[in-house]
């Protein structure tokens, strides 16, 4: 049974995402990173590594949810 468990530093899944989609996921994992208190430090360790993989905070800024939505 343990064959098939994913090992620690393997890539579990893959997903692609529109900018809205991304500008949401970076949205929602900085609030959670932000409210992880100091007895949660695996989390944020966790939380941080996938902050990390995404573009950075310029680039998402620059991504227009009401474009992205909208056309506007």
């Amino acid at each position: 049974m343990d064959s098939e468990l994913i090992r620690p530093d393997e890539t579990a899944y893959r997903l692609e995402l529109t900018a809205a989609q991304l500008k949401i996921v970076h949205t929602a994992l900085k609030t959670l990173k932000d409210d992880l208190g100091h007895e949660e430090r695996d989390v944020l360790h966790v939380v941080t590594s996938v902050l990390d993989k995404l573009p950075g905070e310029h680039e998402i800024r620059a991504i227009s949810l009401d474009h992205e939505l909208h056309g506007k």
